[in-house]
């Protein structure tokens, strides 16, 4: 009998993932190392993105990997510091470029969400900065 897709199982090997999820919020931030004159320097805000990517197996009992439900419940507590504050005042974030903030994200999310893959960090709609962890 060929094997193909069945309980779980893609060809005889467990079926893996990764699933990606969007988050929002606003926040204002400056940054106080860019060289004298920068635009940046100056006090202005973002409509940030963040998308957190995980990886794992998919339950074959279940057919998912996790309940979304659960990466929202564990990303309320980083919204909660983030959205509509001053980000420079944020313990950990007081040069809060893309880079800083992404692993900023990274080092909270991963330690409630031990299957965090990615963190990509939207300033705008064209920049981006993605950060999987230290190599």
């Amino acid at each position: 009998m060929k094997k193909g897709i069945r309980e779980g199982k893609v060809w005889g090997v467990a079926q893996k993932v990764r699933l990606v999820h969007e988050f929002k919020f606003e926040a204002a931030h400056k940054l106080p190392k860019v060289p004298e004159g920068h635009k940046c320097a100056r006090l202005h805000g973002h409509s940030f993105k963040i998308e957190l990517a995980i990886a794992g197996p998919v339950n074959p009992d279940t057919g998912w990997f996790i309940d979304f439900g659960d990466l929202y419940d564990a990303w309320k507590p980083l919204y909660e510091v983030l959205d509509h504050h001053y980000l420079n005042e944020v313990p950990g974030l007081e040069n809060p470029t893309s880079e800083i903030l992404a692993k900023w994200i990274w080092d909270r999310m991963k330690k409630v969400i031990p299957s965090l893959d990615q963190v990509t960090v939207f300033e705008t709609c064209d920049a981006r900065c993605e950060y999987r962890g230290e190599s």
